[in-house]
């Protein structure tokens, strides 16, 4: 694959994420987005719970399978492995950019709160758990997160390495901080419809089967030293673990 092709098609992953990333903050908030959660043309109950579920499921599959060591040997058998994260951040977006289209909002309310203040303080915790999302991806590295580290390495002529395993930040007091941004920004709604529940029940549902999945294939690259860190930080809830008695 020529050097100025991989540089394309990176970036052009990486716009693409970032389109994704910012219609993802309008559509669950419900802000200054064309087609969000819960706007839109509605249908029957039944049918919209259907089609919400095969839209979730479309992101969720090959989000997960994608990102397995197994399904990533076999994959850069056809994908030159430069361009092996911009091809799964690609397909993220996509996918999620077809869900934000063809969503189907569900109106019926579970809850809504009138007053001002809880409303305020509703929104700034949304806000809270994006920025938890952003800053976790650049504790870490954000730009290996999203393949571009791997296609400048790639132009310039130099081997790929894995980012080395390190716990910045909020990594300290939880494991999977970015994940805990997404389960905030989900959940904090001063108005949540069934549709908004729907979406926030499922993938909370997602991230928790993920995350174990995540685990596993943490511990068998990290080994020993992921382990240690499993036993003294808790994978989403910043409370700290009990030391072990001496």
């Amino acid at each position: 694959m020529s050097r100025i092709l991989a540089i394309a098609y990176g970036a052009t992953s990486y716009l693409l994420f970032l389109a994704s990333f910012l219609y993802a903050v309008g559509f669950v908030g419900d802000l200054l987005v064309p087609k969000s959660i819960d706007s839109g043309p509605t249908d029957a109950l039944p049918a919209s719970v259907l089609v919400d579920m095969l839209l979730l499921l479309l992101f969720a599959v090959p989000h997960s399978v994608m990102a397995r060591p197994a399904f990533k040997r076999w994959w850069t058998r056809f994908v030159p492995p430069p361009v092996e994260r911009s091809t799964y951040v690609l397909v993220s977006s996509l996918t999620l950019g077809f869900l934000f289209w063809q969503w189907r909002p569900i109106p019926s309310g579970f809850w809504h709160v009138a007053n001002p203040v809880g409303r305020w303080l509703l929104h700034a915790v949304f806000w809270c758990g994006w920025a938890i999302v952003l800053v976790s991806t650049f504790l870490i590295d954000h730009f290996d997160l999203f393949g571009l580290r791997q296609i400048y390495l790639y132009a310039s002529g130099r081997v790929y390495s894995p980012p080395t395993f390190r716990t910045p930040g909020l990594y300290r007091y939880v494991r999977h901080p970015l994940m805990l941004g997404f389960l905030i920004a989900f959940w904090a709604a001063p108005t949540m419809t069934a549709g908004h529940l729907l979406f926030a029940g499922a993938t909370t549902g997602y991230i928790l089967i993920a995350l174990q999945l995540e685990e596993r294939d943490l511990v068998g690259f990290h080994g020993e030293r992921y382990q240690g860190y499993q036993q003294q930080t808790r994978m989403l809830l910043p409370i700290p673990k009990p030391k072990s008695p001496n």
